[in-house]
């Protein structure tokens, strides 16, 4: 007798159950829950077998279609209207926002693809707009301002522009501030980190590797980050996803003390050290010198899974606020959200805006 692809009777009831909560309530979330879908989902199987976990996962974390929003039975637009109901657009709750920063310092963190730049199919051909450009330029003129990304540091600096702010490159293991730093306290350390460094040769023996490896994947571009490797699939067919995992997992069998994560669109191989952007979000507040304050106010906007470490960190603390950049509804621990880089752009010139005059105010003192 061969074996049948089928559901578990357990997963078949909780399932429906879930879709009827769905049906009437608005606020079931998008996606499941993870208990849900560690225990019900994981068991689903197909013809043609199992589903493939990564695969799955990387769908979940680059959506680029509505008809995922609502795979659960509840219809997009109220999934997305009960989704902005817990994270609502910091935009929209500006004056709030605003109102909870009162005499407290505020310390801004930026992720770069997705955030101050468009997600395109070419990595490197992921530019600002001079007009984000100047918003940035403007904040980091009122506030402690910092990018923080999956790109290699000296990337990120030539795509900014801008030598007034502090970077975090390679997830925040390849750090640097500014020569001249403006918003310092007395106590802040000089900036520069690499808690990675031991594993460059390393990486660049991956990163050699995968190139030889995923180059019969169509669309597949491997870039070396310095301190991570990165494989994107922004160009690369669905139904290739599967194998394109199964390459970069053969290489990695290799590199046991290496780990795969991913964010949007993307495939990333990092050292196994306990280090990600909220680490360094908590280095950075410490070298300005806000380690221990209560008078700070850390924000930080960003669109990918990888950033949900620093929105963790924040909520952790209970102190500061993240805002997630997202057209999709997506589980999040993020408390605001924004759709797109141009509503990141118009926040910024708004924060700006708000801040402007207080400082005419004092400079006449």
């Amino acid at each position: 007798m061969t074996k049948q692809n089928v559901v578990p009777a357990e997963a078949v009831a909780a399932i429906t159950a879930a879709a009827a909560v769905a049906s009437s309530s608005p606020l079931y979330p998008y996606p499941p829950p993870r208990s849900f879908q560690k225990k019900y989902l994981s068991q689903l199987d197909f013809a043609g077998g199992r589903i493939g976990t990564w695969v799955e996962s990387m769908k979940a974390s680059s959506p680029t279609h509505t008809k995922a929003v609502g795979a659960i039975g509840v219809p997009v637009d109220e999934q997305s209207a009960a989704w902005i109901m817990r994270h609502p657009s910091a935009l929209t709750k500006f004056e709030q926002i605003m109102s909870a920063s009162k005499g407290k310092q505020i310390v801004m963190f930026l992720d770069y693809d997705g955030t101050l730049s468009p997600i395109v199919e070419d990595p490197d051909s992921a530019f600002m707009t001079d007009a984000m450009r100047a918003a940035v330029r403007n904040v980091a003129r009122y506030f402690p301002t910092a990018i923080v990304t999956g790109r290699c540091l000296e990337k990120v600096i030539d795509f900014v522009g801008l030598t007034e702010l502090y970077y975090a490159g390679s997830h925040g293991m390849d750090i640097k501030g500014p020569a001249k730093p403006r918003h310092t306290k007395a106590k802040a350390k000089s900036v520069l980190f690499q808690p990675a460094r031991e594993f460059l040769p390393m990486i660049d023996g991956v990163y050699r590797s995968l190139l030889e490896r995923t180059k019969s994947t169509a669309g597949a571009k491997v870039e070396n980050n310095k301190f991570c490797v990165s494989v994107h699939f922004r160009c690369v067919d669905e139904k290739s996803w599967g194998a394109l995992i199964e390459q970069v997992r053969s290489v990695l069998k290799e590199y046991p003390k290496l780990r795969l994560t991913q964010g949007r669109k993307v495939l990333e191989i990092r050292p196994t050290i306990k280090w990600d952007k909220g680490k360094a979000l908590e280095f950075l507040l410490e070298s300005l010198g806000f380690a221990d304050c209560k008078d700070v106010m850390p924000v930080y906007i960003g669109d990918d899974r990888t950033d949900e470490d620093a929105f963790k960190v924040l909520r952790d603390r209970g102190q500061g606020l993240g805002i997630l950049v997202s057209k999709f509804p997506k589980e999040t621990n993020a408390t605001y959200s924004l759709q797109e880089p141009t509503e990141v752009k118009d926040f910024l010139v708004r924060l700006v805006e708000w801040k402007r005059p207080t400082m005419k105010a004092l400079s006449k003192v």
